[in-house]
């Protein structure tokens, strides 16, 4: 199921959050899977050096999270950037050829997917666009310290050739992810304006605190800054600690009435000096997927997954916890129904 085009973007996530019953099951952790199946990225690319190397290992990593229940699969391209791949060596005619690729390698597993089904459940294919924190592989997209010689034009020009790639590649949305501070929330909004980036966006932001994104900045003005984007139909938090969600739900549903997407890591933190994850008091699986229904889902949110150190596991159990939900509330209609005939 593809978004497809001519119809205003707001509506047509409407329309696929009505098919999954409400509500959406993204897919999970994706550079700790791929080193789970064997991936050495310990490279400036990350989970984007499979793509050259091990391009089977992330079309198999998107195949576990479909099997888990996952409606939404995110493309391996969160560190593809053409100048990253330029630096590795590769020509700018390459790098654009390694961005498209990750969207197919995803369709693709869509494909293979449904060809194991009898009837299609609605899955989309988001084509992953980290910060530029992400492309310095220096722990920055955890800090949003670029300094002041980045401005929204330097992220604009930054971005602006893999965002136009991708937009063009065959995805059905492109996910904005782990957004740092507000001025390439800013940029971002910019760039899909001035291009007339014609698919869906969702923008998610990560914070440290439950309050602010990780620079410092209000999560509500970033998330207003996100809301006022046309091209813009979601809006929500990833790799942030499963503490702070409900808080960030909550801030998020103030400044908009656009769906908000959570998809949060275990709760370890990430050292970006070490390039390690620490320790600590993360939720279980099932604990985890109780707190989506439980929290996150009363909030306000609607899209549900995980990030860094989530397992096909934890969406499985999500996906579990949130068909269970369906099929409560569908037969207490029913018995709603019953009563007021009888």
């Amino acid at each position: 199921m593809g978004l497809g085009g001519g119809q205003e973007t707001s509506s047509l996530v409407s329309d696929f959050l009505e098919k999954c019953g409400g509500y959406a099951v993204l897919d999970g952790g994706f550079a700790t899977e791929l080193e789970r199946h064997g991936a050495d990225l310990n490279d400036p690319l990350w989970s984007a050096k499979c793509l050259i190397s091990s391009p089977h290992l992330v079309r198999r990593v998107h195949l576990d999270y479909l099997d888990a229940g996952a409606n939404v699969i995110i493309t391996a391209s969160y560190q593809a950037t053409i100048q990253g791949f330029e630096a590795k060596g590769f020509s700018k005619e390459e790098a654009k050829a390694l961005l498209r690729k990750s969207v197919e390698i995803a369709i693709e597993a869509r494909e293979i997917y449904y060809d194991k089904l009898q009837s299609r459940r609605p899955v989309l294919v988001a084509a992953s666009v980290g910060s530029y924190g992400a492309y310095l592989a220096d722990g920055s997209e955890y800090s949003g310290n670029y300094g002041d010689a980045v401005t929204v034009e330097t992220l604009k020009d930054f971005h602006r050739e893999r965002v136009q790639i991708l937009a063009n590649s065959g995805a059905d949305l492109i996910a904005f992810e782990t957004t740092p501070n507000k001025i390439e929330a800013k940029a971002y909004a910019e760039l899909l304006e001035e291009e007339g980036i014609d698919i869906p966006a969702w923008f998610s932001f990560n914070s440290k605190d439950g309050i602010n994104v990780v620079s410092g900045d209000s999560i509500s003005e970033c998330a207003s800054i996100a809301d006022s984007c046309k091209q813009v139909v979601a809006v929500g938090i990833n790799c942030t600690p499963p503490r702070f969600i409900h808080g960030l739900v909550s801030s998020i549903r103030k400044v908009t009435s656009k769906p908000i997407v959570i998809y949060p890591n275990s709760g370890e933190t990430y050292d970006g000096l070490t390039k390690q994850w620490v320790q600590s008091s993360g939720a279980v699986d099932e604990e985890f997927a109780d707190i989506v229904i439980g929290k996150w889902r009363e909030a306000g949110a609607s899209l549900f997954g995980g990030c860094c150190r989530t397992t096909p596991n934890t969406i499985r159990a999500i996906s579990r916890v949130l068909s269970n939900n369906k099929s409560s509330a569908i037969n207490e209609d029913a018995q709603m129904s019953s009563k007021t005939e009888m």
